[in-house]
C-alpha cells in the first residue's frame, strides 16, 4: 500500500491508546509501519526494472520484522537520552520505556507487510527463507476510502483528546470498520475469482477454457473488479465495465467481444526469454521475470518488443513496469 496509508494506521494504532505506554510511542508507531519501504533506496543503485525483484522481499521478511524495529527503538531511545543530556527534553513527555519502544517498533512493522500482502502487486513474506510470492488481491494500492475513514478518525480522536473527551473510542471504532471493510473486499475478490468463467472463441481449438482469473481491485470503485485471465497462449484483460453481476452468479465473456486492446499478446516467446542472458539489459530481464505474475510479451506498431505483466498493462503507454526486449528476443 502506499505510505500514506501506512503513516495512518500506525498513528489510529497509537490513538487507540497505545501512545500511552511510553514516551516517543506515535514516532515509534508511524515510522516503524513504513520502516519497511526502507528497500525503496535500492533505486540509487540498481537500474531500470531491477528494482522489481528487489521491492518488497528482504525488508519485508520475519527477520526484518525484528531487526528493523530494534534498530528504530534504539535511535528512538537515544534521541530520548541525547535530548535529556542537554535538556531540550519535552515536560509533557512520558518516560521512555525502551522494552515498549521495541513492542510498539514490532508492532508499527507488522501492519506493514499485512497492508502489502492485500493488494495484486506482491509480497515475499517468507524472504529469505523462501521467495515465493504472496498476493491478497484485495484492495487498490491507493485506497482513497482507507484514507477517509482512517484520516477523520485519527482527526477525530485527537479534536477529542485536546478537548479532553473520549478519544480512544473513535480510533478503536475506526480500526473495527477498516477490518471489516478489508474482510468485505476480500470476499468480494473471493467471489469473483470463484465464479469467473472466460469462454473461448467457438473456433478455439480448446474449446471452453476454465481460467485461472485474477480480479484486480480497480480504483475508487471498491466494489469492481477487473479480470485478468490467463489461457494457453494469451493473457485477457477485462475491465471491470465489461461485465455485469459477479457478486450475483457465474459471470461469462467471450473472448471474441473483449474489444482487441484487452488481448495483451502471446505468452510463447516469455518461456524463450531464458536464452538471453547475454542480452545487455539481461539483469532487468531476469528481475521483470522473478517479479512478474502476468508477463506477455507486446509488439508495438514500430516493431520492438516489450516484457510486460497483464496486472499492470496500459496500452498507451510504457512505463516503469515494461522491459523493452532486444531484436530477435522471440525468434526460433
Amino acid at each position: 500500500m502506499d505510505n500514506l496509508t501506512h503513516s495512518l494506521v500506525g498513528a489510529l494504532v497509537g490513538q487507540a491508546g497505545l501512545k500511552k505506554k511510553t514516551g516517543l510511542a506515535m514516532p515509534a508507531l508511524i515510522i516503524g509501519a513504513n520502516l519497511p519501504d526502507v528497500d525503496a533506496a535500492c533505486f540509487f543503485w540498481l537500474e531500470g526494472a531491477e528494482h522489481l525483484g528487489f521491492r518488497r522481499g528482504i525488508t519485508h521478511g520475519p527477520p526484518a520484522m525484528v531487526l528493523l524495529p530494534l534498530i528504530l527503538a534504539g535511535l528512538l531511545y537515544g534521541f530520548d537520552r541525547w535530548q535529556a543530556k542537554r535538556g531540550k527534553q519535552p515536560e509533557d513527555r512520558l518516560p521512555v520505556s525502551f522494552k515498549w519502544l521495541f513492542l510498539l517498533s514490532f508492532i508499527g512493522c507488522l501492519t506493514h507487510p499485512a497492508l502489502d500482502w492485500l493488494n495484486v502487486y506482491g509480497i515475499r513474506l517468507l524472504e529469505p527463507f523462501s521467495s515465493q510470492w504472496f498476493y491478497g488481491d484485495t484492495l487498490f494500492i491507493i485506497d482513497v476510502w482507507l484514507w477517509a475513514l482512517m484520516g477523520f478518525a485519527t482527526w477525530f480522536s485527537l479534536r477529542r483528546e485536546k478537548r479532553g473527551g473520549e478519544w480512544k473510542r473513535p480510533a478503536r471504532a475506526a480500526i473495527a470498520v477498516a477490518l471489516a471493510y478489508i474482510g468485505m473486499n476480500g470476499a468480494i475478490t473471493e467471489s469473483v475469482e470463484g465464479n469467473f468463467t472466460l469462454n473461448a472463441r467457438p473456433d478455439h481449438p480448446n474449446g471452453n477454457l476454465r481460467v485461472g482469473a485474477i480480479a484486480s481491485p480497480v480504483p475508487l470503485y471498491f466494489w469492481q473488479r477487473e479480470i485478468i485471465g490467463t489461457s494457453i497462449d494469451h493473457q485477457y484483460v477485462i475491465p471491470a465495465a465489461e461485465y455485469h453481476g459477479l457478486l450475483n452468479g457465474e459471470a461469462t465473456a467471450v473472448i471474441g467481444l473483449i474489444p482487441n486492446s484487452y488481448i495483451v499478446g502471446p505468452r510463447a516467446c516469455v518461456s524463450k526469454l531464458n536464452k538471453l542472458s547475454d542480452a545487455s539489459n539481461w539483469s532487468e530481464i531476469e528481475a521483470f521475470l522473478f517479479w512478474s505474475r502476468n508477463p506477455f510479451v507486446e509488439t508495438t506498431e514500430d516493431g520492438s518488443l516489450l516484457l510486460r505483466d497483464a496486472r499492470f498493462y496500459d496500452p498507451r503507454a510504457r512505463d516503469r513496469f515494461t522491459v523493452e526486449l532486444p531484436d530477435g528476443a522471440c525468434g526460433s
